[in-house]
């Protein structure tokens, strides 16, 4: 698994709420609590479309 840039997840925002996002590297997701959506990190490639994120519970 490729690890994302630091310097790049800084800037990225939620597409949905244009809030700040937090990275779970566990889960390798920016997670947007104000959307309630995570946004999953692929080959350490954000994937920040809503209809891919995963919904928080």
């Amino acid at each position: 698994m490729t690890q994302a840039d630091p310097r790049l997840l800084e800037r990225l925002v939620c597409p949905v709420t244009k809030t700040t996002l937090r990275y779970d590297a566990a889960r390798q997701e920016l997670v947007s609590t104000a959307a309630g959506l995570a946004y999953p990190i692929r080959d350490g490639i954000p994937v920040m479309l809503p209809e891919v994120a995963r919904k928080l519970d």
